[in-house]
């Protein structure tokens, strides 16, 4: 679970990244949620855009995306997602305490 702190620094080195995976009319489904479990074990921070076609609810979404993929919800602002996850054999990122 991530504290307010790191939510914070993590938005901060969120800022600059473009997403790099979009959820259309289809949602999210299992073979989505694998890739993307494999792009944070790569990047440990990436933005998902959620288009405009997709008919779930955005926060309905979010909550799958990180959930199917093990990892933490860190923002939904408008139609993108954060997510984060802690990577096991490329760590990049140092969070703070």
């Amino acid at each position: 679970m991530l504290t307010g702190k790191q939510k914070r620094f993590l938005r901060a080195e969120a800022h600059h990244i473009t997403p790099i995976f979009q959820v259309g009319k289809g949602g999210v489904n299992d073979n989505m949620t694998a890739q993307i479990a494999e792009a944070l074990e790569v990047r440990e921070l990436i933005k998902i855009s959620i288009l405009q076609n997709n008919e779930d609810d955005k926060h309905d979404v979010a909550k799958a995306l990180a959930k199917g993929a093990k990892a933490e919800l860190v923002q939904l602002i408008g139609h993108t997602v954060v997510l984060y996850k802690e990577s096991k054999e490329n760590k990049k990122i140092a969070l703070p305490r």
